[in-house]
C-alpha cells in the first residue's frame, strides 16, 4: 500500500531533491520560452512545486487595505522559499573598482514572478503549467517531457493565426457558395428562357 507516499523521491536526498527542484522551477520561471525540457519524472513532481508559487503572486495581487503592502511582502517572503537566496549581504561597492555580483536568477525568479505572472494569471484559478510529453531519450532511454506555462507568447500568437486562417476560410467559402449560386440562378433562367 502507498499510504502517505505523495511524492517521488527521484533517486535523490531529501536536499539534493529540494534543491534540485528549486533550480529548475528557477530555470522554468526565468526562461524566454515559459518552457524547458526534463525528464517526465521530475516535471510531474516540479508542477505542483512551481503552482503554488504562482498562486503565492496571485493572492499577492488580490490583497486590499491598510495591510495590502505587508501582506505583499509576506506572500513575496514565502515564494522566496521555492528558490535560492540570492547573494545575501550583497556589496555596493567593492575593491578597486570592481563591479558588484549580479543579483542570482532566484531573485530574478521572484521579481518575474510577481512581477509578470501574478499579472498573467490574476483570472486563471490554477493550472498554470501544461506537461507535454516527448518520447525516450536515446542515451539512457529515459522519458523526456516538456513543463511550460501556459498563456504564453508562442501560444497566443498560433491562436491569433488560427483565426485569421478561419475567418479567411470563411470568406472564401461564403464567396464561393455566392459563386455557386449565382451560376445555379443562370441555368434556372436558361431553362426558363427555352
Amino acid at each position: 500500500m502507498r499510504h502517505l507516499k505523495a511524492h517521488r523521491k527521484l533517486g535523490r536526498t531529501t536536499e539534493h531533491r529540494i534543491s534540485m527542484l528549486r533550480n529548475l522551477a528557477t530555470s522554468l520561471i526565468n526562461s524566454r520560452e515559459d518552457r524547458i525540457v526534463t525528464t517526465l519524472p521530475k516535471a510531474k513532481e516540479l508542477r505542483p512545486f512551481v503552482e503554488k508559487a504562482i498562486t503565492l503572486s496571485r493572492r499577492a495581487l488580490t490583497l486590499e487595505g491598510d495591510t495590502a503592502e505587508v501582506g505583499s511582502l509576506h506572500l513575496r517572503r514565502q515564494a522566496a522559499s521555492f528558490f535560492h537566496a540570492g547573494n545575501y549581504r550583497r556589496a555596493t561597492t567593492t575593491r578597486r573598482g570592481q563591479t558588484p555580483p549580479p543579483r542570482t536568477a532566484g531573485v530574478a525568479a521572484i521579481r518575474r514572478l510577481f512581477d509578470e505572472l501574478g499579472e498573467r494569471f490574476k483570472e486563471r484559478p490554477g493550472g498554470y503549467t501544461r506537461i507535454i510529453k516527448l518520447g525516450r531519450r536515446t542515451g539512457d532511454g529515459a522519458e523526456l517531457a516538456i513543463i511550460e506555462l501556459v498563456d504564453n507568447a508562442r501560444e497566443k500568437e498560433f491562436l491569433a493565426s488560427a483565426r485569421k486562417r478561419t475567418k479567411a476560410s470563411g470568406k472564401k467559402k461564403a464567396g464561393g457558395s455566392k459563386a455557386t449560386e449565382s451560376a445555379a440562378d443562370k441555368q434556372e433562367e436558361v431553362g426558363s428562357e427555352e
